[in-house]
Formats: C-alpha cells, structure tokens, sequence
C-alpha cells in the first residue's frame, strides 16, 4: 500500500473514531461479490479502510466459529444482522439466535413481500403487526428490531402516507433509514428524520445519482449508487442532523454498484471532510 493510502486510512479511522455515539460502519451486502470469492480477502479490505463496525448477519458458507475468528482477526463487529420478514413472522426465535451468535444489538428486516409494484394499506397493517410481535419478543433479549424502508411505504393513505401508518403504530420496533431510498421514494430525509426523531436508529448512507428519478417501486439499477456527497442525496445534512438528534447508534455507508472497491474510500474521505 503507498504511503498515501496508509495515510488515508489512518486520518479515515481517527475521523471515524470522532463521530462516537453515531459511528460510521459499512453494510457486507455492499461486497456481496467480493465475498463470493473471497472472504478473507474481504474481511481484510474492509479492515484496511478503517471500519470496525458492520451490518451483515450471514457467514457465506463457513462454520460460525471460523467466520467469527476471521472477524475478530480484522477487529470488525457484527453489531446489525439481517432478518427476512417470513422468519420475522414465522420464526422469531431463528432471528434472535442468529444475533445473539454475532453479539449484535439490532436486527434489520429491509423488504416485506407484496404483490408486484402493488404495496396496500392491508400489507402495511400486517407488516407492522409481525415487526411489534417480534420486535417483543427481541427487547426481551436486549434485542432492537428495525425495519429498513425501501420506498414502496411513501405511497399516499390518509392524510400522510404508508410510513406515517407504520411509524406510528410501531410500538415494540425502530426504524432503520436507507436515505437513498427515502428519496427515492418522494420524501426528504432530513425532513423525516425531524418528524420521527425517535423512530430511526440506524442509518444506510447511499448516495444517487443525479438525473434519477424517483418511484414507489422499491427499485433502481444498482449503478446509480455514486460516492457519498456527489449525488442529489443531501447526505451532509442528513449526517448533521443524526448528531444533533442523538438517537442513531450506527450509519453504514451502503454501496451496490460494481464501483465498490473504489468508491468506499472516496465516501469515507467525504464523510470525514464533514468533520473538519
């Protein structure tokens, strides 16, 4: 690595280290490829950009224990692990043990299953329903389930929207704010973050493109995820606004498209410009 990079990395992780209670740390969905192919190899990137906190919840094939050890070899934590929403509703006990094997504190669920472009109040009720009975049985663990809205929730009912419904009748879960999506999705996250402060307590960072336009589908081509700060997310303020509120725990930057590996360390380089 040139003396640059080393020293890149070095002001990225002492940045990091300052933004304390809302630390930065990176979704593994992110190098899903890169894990196809190689999980050390993988695990030691992310641990050379600096990060030592992330949201995954699998082990791509290798035994818990050997995976955890590759983990702790790279000092990275497992502190958010994904959930699918028929294991939330049918198998509340796989998910808490899935997370209690990683330590992790919070469960993420990021899609409910609903009939093509289709989302309705009925599917919203049902949704909330299974996310506060597990989300129940979680707190009793010491557990935080959070559900990752996609967009598709942001479709008008009433005087406000699907969200609002969800928001505000989740009694026994969070929320965990993909800003690419809430944008997506026709809303402003700064501005619902001020609305539901107590809501969200986990963070996606991901920027978009600009020139795309927004629907209530839940889907984009994954190449318009571009580095934090070049997009039409107002990714700064969002970060601003997440300190002075106090309530998000972790922010993961989460990037899908095939720019990953370059992009990454250019967003954590943006990120800790705002620190200055």
């Amino acid at each position: 690595m040139k003396t640059r990079s080393i020293t890149l990395v070095l002001a990225m992780a002492i940045s990091l280290g300052n933004l304390c209670a809302q630390e930065v740390g990176l979704q593994f969905y992110s190098l899903r490829n890169q894990f196809k192919k190689d999980v050390p190899g993988t695990l030691e990137l992310i641990n050379s950009w600096g990060i030592t906190k992330c949201e995954g919840g699998g082990t791509y094939g290798l035994p818990m224990g050997k995976f955890q050890a590759m983990l702790k070899k790279n000092n990275l934590d497992v502190v958010s692990v994904g959930a699918s929403f028929e294991d939330l509703a049918k198998d509340p006990a796989k998910v808490i043990a899935n997370a209690k094997a990683f330590d992790a504190k919070f469960v993420m669920c990021a899609w409910i299953p609903h009939d093509g472009d289709s989302f309705t109040i009925e599917d919203t009720k049902n949704a909330t329903e299974v996310f506060n009975k597990a989300g129940k049985l979680m707190k009793e663990e010491g557990i935080t389930l959070t559900y990752h809205a996609h967009g598709y929730e942001f479709r008008p009912y009433e005087d406000g929207t699907l969200f609002d419904y969800m928001a505000k009748n989740a009694k026994d879960f969070a929320f965990e704010m993909d800003v690419y999506w809430v944008h997506h999705g026709g809303e402003d996250p700064v501005g619902l973050l001020n609305k539901y402060p107590e809501k969200f307590v986990l963070l996606h960072l991901k920027d978009m493109q600009h020139g795309v336009k927004g629907n209530h589908t839940g889907h984009e081509d994954v190449e318009t995820n571009v580095v934090l700060g070049t997009g039409q997310v107002d990714i700064a303020g969002v970060v601003k606004r997440a300190k002075e509120l106090g309530y998000v725990k972790y922010m993961f930057i989460e990037d899908e498209c095939s720019r990953v590996v370059q992009q990454v360390p250019k967003s954590l380089e943006y990120l800790e410009s705002l620190e200055e």
